[in-house]
């Protein structure tokens, strides 16, 4: 009996150490994740980083709501877009509310010969932040090689969802606004995903090339805001107003070099992933999708015109998820509409088990944290 005894403690201490080493872990993520999104950075974005903040896309959505963020923290303004009449609106609203200095450069970065320009007007401030959310996207999910005026839409996505972020600033905060999208591929939506990721990738090793120099470079991540471009009219939980997600998004500057900005977004990229990983492909999800929509599914006589939507219902009052899509595909102007309905069996949170899953997906989301 004390022989047996002796060989099994060594193992007990082992599982100890181990049990102990997993909760250092998961008391530290989980402190990242509350100095992250309960406590935030919200002190950093000053003007001491320097007088003046650049916006691009700052007259509807995610930018406008940036430039009134910065000027609600005392920074001057400079708005770039492509519509000068929408700039001297904004530019006249941050005035006479904020009290700050705006300056405007009415550009379209769908073309690649703007930056002189941008240069020239930028010339002799001093610019503390920039934020580069200029962005253009799919009208509807379509198929690579249906895309109508394909090489013109390439040309563009890249020289706006691309180019535009390669102005790079030798000091101060940069912030590149990319898409969840990003980070997996996006079957329907490849170029949009596909320059997306670029953001992703280029944000992050500058910021790693100019880590000593004192530069932030972050790499925004967000799922969909009800902006005009998502075509989202009714803010959600998962789908915050810009504003709402602007004043999230900023406390994260310093703290995540790639971020998804917002919570509930954190949440759902999590998850995401989290199930992604467990298969040979990461867009076998969508793959599926498609696929059964393509195969599986019978398809309703042409229609006239094109419309398209993807959307989430959630039923709170019964947890029952329905997803509804409808797939393009065009063929000698003519387009086939299929959906595909998924419901969740319904279940109510009448077992401690919710709390269990709750704090299981705060320990993954505070995990990627750092």
């Amino acid at each position: 009996l004390a022989a047996a005894n002796q060989t099994h403690e060594p193992l007990f201490w082992v599982g100890a150490c181990t049990v102990a080493c997993v909760l250092l872990w998961l008391l530290y993520r989980l402190l990242s994740g509350f100095r992250i999104w309960v406590l935030g950075n919200g002190s950093l974005l000053t003007p001491r980083l320097g007088k003046w903040a650049v916006v691009t896309g700052a007259t509807d959505g995610i930018g406008k709501s940036y430039a009134e963020e910065l000027a609600r923290r005392g920074f001057a303004l400079m708005l770039i877009s492509r519509s000068q009449d929408k700039l001297d609106d904004v530019a006249k609203l941050l005035e006479e509310q904020y009290k700050v200095e705006t300056k405007t450069i009415a550009v379209d970065f769908g073309k690649a010969d703007i930056y002189g320009t941008i240069e020239e007007g930028l010339s002799g401030l001093e610019i503390g932040v920039l934020v580069n959310n200029v962005g253009v996207s799919y009208p509807y999910p379509e198929y690579y090689l249906h895309i109508p005026n394909l090489d013109n839409f390439i040309t563009n996505m890249i020289n706006v969802n691309m180019t535009s972020v390669c102005q790079v600033r030798s000091k101060g905060v940069i912030l590149n606004i990319s898409s969840a999208s990003g980070m997996y591929p996006v079957p329907l939506l490849t170029v949009y995903s596909a320059t997306k990721a670029f953001v992703d990738f280029f944000s992050r090793g500058l910021q790693e090339e100019y880590r000593r120099q004192g530069i932030i470079v972050q790499s925004v991540l967000p799922f969909f805001v009800a902006t005009k471009m998502t075509r989202i009219r009714k803010p959600t939980l998962d789908k915050p107003t810009p504003d709402r997600y602007v004043q999230a998004e900023v406390t994260t500057v310093g703290l995540q070099s790639q971020t998804n900005g917002y919570f509930p977004h954190a949440v759902m990229v999590t998850i995401l992933l989290q199930y992604t990983h467990t298969h040979t492909h990461t867009a076998k999800p969508v793959q599926q999708l498609v696929l059964l929509l393509e195969n599986q599914l019978p398809l309703p006589p042409p229609l006239p015109s094109i419309t398209s939507t993807w959307y989430c219902i959630y039923t709170s009052r019964t947890h029952t998820a329905t997803t509804t899509s409808t797939y393009n595909s065009t063929s000698a102007n003519q387009m086939h509409v299929a959906a595909i309905t998924v419901s969740l069996p319904s279940q109510r949170c009448s077992s401690p088990s919710c709390c269990g899953v709750c704090v299981y997906l705060f320990v993954f989301v505070c995990s990627r944290a750092g």
